[in-house]
């Protein structure tokens, strides 16, 4: 036997044993953050992943498929000239509600389809920062001034953001320009209103399964939280017409898959995650019986949940053990202790919210209440402001997906530079209220 090729197996398996040899069962912290880790995850894939991930594969399988290389070029792309491409990108997230793993397919799909790195990352900060409810939200509950500043300085983090990846990177960046200068333009196959009613029920559908219960319980909003899933139905009606028209899948398809939809929500009065999930299936079984656009669609949604969902779950796993459930008061690192590190508005105080903000995995909008309970508890204004900008954009999760993507390396980079901006907002941020 030849040792030296041998002693990577063997280097893990002893590892492995010492760790397993080892586990402090015994110890009550450690055994309340393997509980916090699991019960994370459950509540992860029990409240995330069918009404967020799902729905979002879907659309990034729509923007591999049915937007055309060209046209994420055309306003993506590394020669598009930069105020179009960063306004886009910047705001862009302002149509979604989603968080920091939600957003991780749609950057997957601009980013395969060709887009630059400076508006692609542009896009992945803004998606879940610039979340209109979460702001309106933040403005009502934290205050006014916390809720402009989360606007002004989500905005601008994902324009400077872009900008610096841009420059850090711009020799590979005009290679990726000079090479789309010389494709061939595309053939548009399909008119553009198409594409819109397409997608928007696609994104009507994510933006309303996942719309948050409202604070108070009179108003606008929530009266759209009561009436969220009459919402979603009627968008699933416009993607039923989108699939029968624009897809040319046989209508007795649809209408059977849309029975058997209204079954399970019949045969489980009350229970919508359970025709939800029937929903999914029915979709994913008729576009695999249909080749062509159809059965694309369904293989590019499915290429993204396999890249992603292994290394979301083990973020998740990570994320849990270490910091805990969200109000329990901390994994195996005490909830008290990231409470009494940031008091106050010193630079530590500001790094420091920004550095656990950056690792702690927030679905949308369970941030502000969060803060509210930390803020209670003697948290500064500007690490509160510090920890909104980099927490809902940035996680332990995201981050494993991130680096699948774009590398480690310009991971580290987006990672380092979402940390850095953070502190520097949180400090002035913290001057001028103080």
């Amino acid at each position: 036997m030849n040792w030296k090729s041998e002693y990577k197996p063997l280097l893990w398996i002893t590892g492995l044993f010492l760790f397993a040899f080892f586990l402090p069962m015994q110890n009550p912290v450690f055994r309340q953050s393997v509980f916090d880790a699991l019960a994370l995850t459950k509540w992860y894939a029990r409240e995330h992943v069918l009404l967020c991930l799902v729905p979002a594969f879907f659309i990034a399988g729509t923007i591999a498929v049915f937007i055309s290389q060209a046209s994420v070029i055309k306003y993506f792309g590394a020669g598009t000239r930069k105020w179009i491409s960063y306004a886009i990108a910047s705001v862009s997230g302002s149509i979604l509600a989603v968080c920091s793993c939600t957003v991780l397919p749609l950057f997957a799909g601009i980013h395969k389809r060709g887009a630059g790195l400076g508006p692609a990352i542009a896009f992945l900060y803004s998606g879940p920062a610039i979340n209109i409810l979460a702001i309106i939200l933040t403005a009502r509950i934290l205050g006014f001034q916390i809720g402009v500043a989360r606007v002004i300085g989500a905005v601008f983090f994902a324009i400077i953001i872009g900008l610096i990846m841009h420059l850090l990177y711009r020799r590979e960046e005009k290679e990726k320009a000079r090479a789309q200068l010389a494709m061939p333009p595309a053939e548009n196959t399909r008119p553009l209103w198409q594409t819109i009613f397409h997608f928007g029920a696609l994104v009507g559908i994510l933006v309303f399964a996942t719309w948050g219960e409202s604070a108070s319980e009179t108003g606008f909003w929530s009266w759209v939280y009561t009436q969220k899933w009459t919402i979603v139905i009627a968008f699933s009606l416009l993607l039923m017409i989108s699939l029968i028209r624009l897809l040319m899948i046989p209508w007795w398809q649809v209408i059977l898959g849309a029975v058997i939809v209204l079954v399970s929500g019949l045969l489980f009065p009350g229970q919508a995650m359970v025709a939800f999930a029937v929903a999914i299936i029915v979709l994913g079984i008729i576009l695999s019986l249909n080749p062509g656009e159809p059965a694309e669609w369904m293989g590019e949604s499915w290429s993204f949940a396999k890249q992603i969902m292994p290394l979301l779950g083990a973020g998740v796993l990570v994320a849990g053990f270490l910091l805990g459930v969200p109000g329990s008061g901390g994994g195996i690192i005490p909830g008290h202790w990231i409470s009494s590190l940031v008091g106050g508005n010193s630079l530590g105080s500001n790094f420091f919210a920004s550095f656990v903000g950056a690792f702690m995995y927030f679905a949308t909008l369970t941030e502000i209440p969060i803060l509210q309970g930390l803020i209670a508890n003697g948290m500064g204004q500007g690490p509160a402001l510090a920890l909104l900008l980099a927490g809902p954009a940035v996680s332990l999760p995201n981050l494993l997906v991130i680096r699948s993507v774009i590398g480690t390396q310009k991971t580290a980079i987006y990672f380092g530079l979402v940390i850095i901006m953070a502190t520097i907002s949180g400090m002035v941020f913290g001057i001028i209220v103080g």
